[in-house]
């Protein structure tokens, strides 16, 4: 059975920086437990093979999950360092769309950079994680063998992305040590329709810059009609803070329609849209398509819920199609400043594990290299206490 100072689970965007910050800075033994055959599928599939590494605009008011825990995260690595310390190893993110942060070839470069960086680390590939138990040392158990370490940093990930192994995995560990938990569920995600909307079904494959009213929430970005309901950037972050209420969509968000009140032309014309969504609209909502002057002051009213069109989704495209997952470990058990957990000394939760998620757009990429940090940095600190244990492997 080998030992080591650190496992950590997963090798993904999380568990790779906190690899990487052990090896540069500490003289701990660590291996990275990973059940695919290749690192960092989720980082080379994201943002279509560019990865979508951060964004312009970080903070907490981003994320769903315990402010205190994110803001100290993203205080100890914030966007700046996290564009830094890539700059520093040879990649210059670019911004798209004047907020997103991707690499300017393929997401390759990030993954290289990070197994770059944490190469020293025994990397163990198709290893499918079974339990982990035991505390200091921890035995962690996989398919292909028993391991012993002194702390295990558990960074496998959400539910989604089924088809690269993604799995609860993360969870079972901490309900095992009777942590509390959130379970998986569909975050950032398309919103299903009820019957009173199945007109935006016909309008599969249109695209147009939407605001969408959300829990308290006011999210801008394109929406896309699809074949199953609504989806584009601004329904995939409006579905991080959706439960089965109301959402209002703004589709002309900052248009005067006051300001087209006496056109001669046609609404069809007059407003700034895809011609076949405003007739769709305007037969869902019982208005001919004729002139704006002959609009009278209740079909003035009914026009303006193009404004403030109100809904209740039915549901999501489900788990199969989500970007990312709500849930996970319980921030309540966790301590902000290290990720450890309060109830087990050397066990850590990092990355989406952790029942926190960020909105479209770099935030839960973020999360992952922030959260890692914080995680790294305390181990870090603890293995510089005291004298690394030597084991016979």
């Amino acid at each position: 059975m080998k030992h080591y100072d650190v496992i950590i689970l997963g090798a993904g965007a999380g568990g790779l920086m906190c690899a990487a910050q052990l090896r540069e800075n500490t003289g701990l033994s660590v291996a990275i437990i990973e059940g695919n055959m290749r690192p960092a599928l989720k980082l080379k599939a994201s943002g279509g093979g560019k990865c979508n590494l951060t964004n312009v605009d970080v903070d907490e008011s981003h994320f769903l999950g315990d402010e205190t825990l994110v803001r100290h995260a993203l205080g100890v690595f914030p966007q700046k360092r996290l564009l830094e310390y890539f700059k520093e190893r040879g990649l210059r993110p670019v911004i798209r769309k004047d907020r997103y942060y991707f690499c300017p070839k393929s997401s390759d470069e990030v993954i290289s950079i990070l197994t770059g960086c944490s190469r020293g680390c025994e990397l163990l590939l198709g290893h499918k994680i079974l339990s982990v138990e035991g505390e200091n040392p921890f035995v962690v158990t996989t398919d292909r063998g028993r391991f012993h370490a002194r702390s295990v940093v558990v960074s496998t990930g959400g539910a989604s992305y089924k088809e690269i192994g993604a799995s609860d995995i993360g969870l079972r560990i901490a309900q095992s040590y009777r942590l509390d938990t959130v379970a998986f569920a569909p975050a950032l995600v398309g919103l299903t329709l009820q019957p009173k909307e199945f007109w935006m079904k016909e309008l599969s494959g249109i695209s147009f810059p939407a605001r969408i009213h959300v829990a308290g929430k006011t999210l801008d970005e394109d929406l896309l009609f699809a074949h199953k309901g609504i989806s584009g950037p601004v329904v995939l972050s409006a579905s991080l803070y959706w439960h089965r209420s109301e959402i209002v969509i703004d589709f002309l968000p900052d248009f005067d329609l006051e300001g087209i009140r006496k056109e001669k032309k046609l609404l069809s014309t007059a407003l700034p849209l895809p011609k076949r969504f405003i007739k769709g609209f305007l037969d869902a909502v019982g208005i001919e398509d004729k002139p704006c002057s002959r609009l009278n002051p209740e079909e003035w009213k009914t026009l303006s819920r193009i404004r403030s069109y109100a809904m209740a989704p039915s549901g999501t495209f489900g788990l199969s199609k989500a970007e990312a997952c709500r849930g996970g470990v319980a921030c309540n058990e966790l301590n902000p400043e290290t990720m450890e957990s309060l109830k087990v000394k050397g066990l850590y939760f990092i990355g989406e594990t952790v029942d926190v998620t960020g909105e479209l757009g770099g935030y839960n990429f973020q999360w992952a290299f922030s959260s890692a940090v914080v995680c790294a940095n305390a181990i870090g600190s603890m293995g510089s206490k005291a004298k690394t244990v030597q084991y016979d492997h």
